[in-house]
């Protein structure tokens, strides 16, 4: 992505920070609000590598960023990170949520522990740093929270029950922050990306098939995901709240 220019970064000024930040729709939202001129906090759990040539990315274009190794499941890392990012940045006025983990096993043979794990990082983790950041965002005078749901949150997914409920709840959890903070500044909507053009796992790639059942003929990009966001961030979406953008190709439509 090429370095901002001139008269186009309209987040010039705000700090930014995006959980998940490593790789594919994370590291593409990461370039693209650095490139509105954002501070750009990247936060990864353990892909400290990739997150790191994020930042070095950032950097080579003219954008600040720095990274932050911590696991958003866990209250206090999570808080502490928001703190460390105020500190070093002297306020917080994007929150973009974008981390989670993707598994597949059949309900009937779910664990409490596997059930528990996206949940933990999509929920609990939304949950934390939501709270940890909204005060920053008032002192501020308002601010944007964009959370990352997913088609499954609607039209379910074999196999992936508790994925489907994690990002369903995350819905609910945006429009209600979008209710309880509107008056006072704070925006807050999802972004549902359909099926992507990403780096998975071993064995989840999405199916040689899978673009026929979308109208548009293809799988989206993660940079098309990001382009998505950055415009929720900024002014451009001022009277957007709420509200859940899906950017799926037409594969689900609303």
């Amino acid at each position: 992505m090429p370095p901002t220019a001139a008269g186009n970064a309209e987040l010039a000024g705000k700090v930014a920070l995006i959980t998940g930040a490593s790789r594919n729709i994370g590291r593409a939202t990461a370039l693209a609000l650095a490139d509105a001129g954002a501070a750009v906090a990247v936060n990864t759990r353990s892909s400290r590598q990739d997150a790191e040539k994020v930042v070095e990315e950032i950097g080579a274009a003219g954008g600040q960023a720095e990274l932050y190794v911590a696991d958003i499941a866990d209250e206090k890392a999570a808080k502490a990170m928001v703190e460390a990012i105020a500190k070093r940045f002297g306020r917080v006025d994007i929150l973009v949520l974008n981390a989670s983990v993707r598994s597949e096993k059949p309900f009937t043979e779910l664990t409490y522990e596997e059930w528990r794990l996206p949940l933990s990082i999509t929920l609990d983790g939304a949950f934390y740093l939501a709270q940890a950041c909204i005060p920053h965002m008032l002192a501020a005078g308002g601010g944007s929270i964009v959370t990352l749901g997913g088609q499954v949150a609607l039209s379910g997914a074999k196999n992936r029950v508790h994925g489907s409920v994690a990002k369903h709840g995350l819905v609910g959890m945006t429009r209600a922050l979008a209710r309880e903070f509107g008056d006072r500044g704070i925006r807050a909507n999802c972004v549902a990306p359909g099926t992507m053009n990403t780096t998975r796992a071993a064995g989840r790639a999405p199916r040689p098939d899978a673009a026929k059942v979308v109208p548009l003929g293809r799988l989206g990009e993660a940079e098309e995901v990001a382009t998505t966001v950055r415009f929720l961030c900024g002014p451009g979406a001022s009277f957007i709240s709420g509200q859940t953008i899906h950017v799926n190709g037409g594969q689900m439509m609303f």
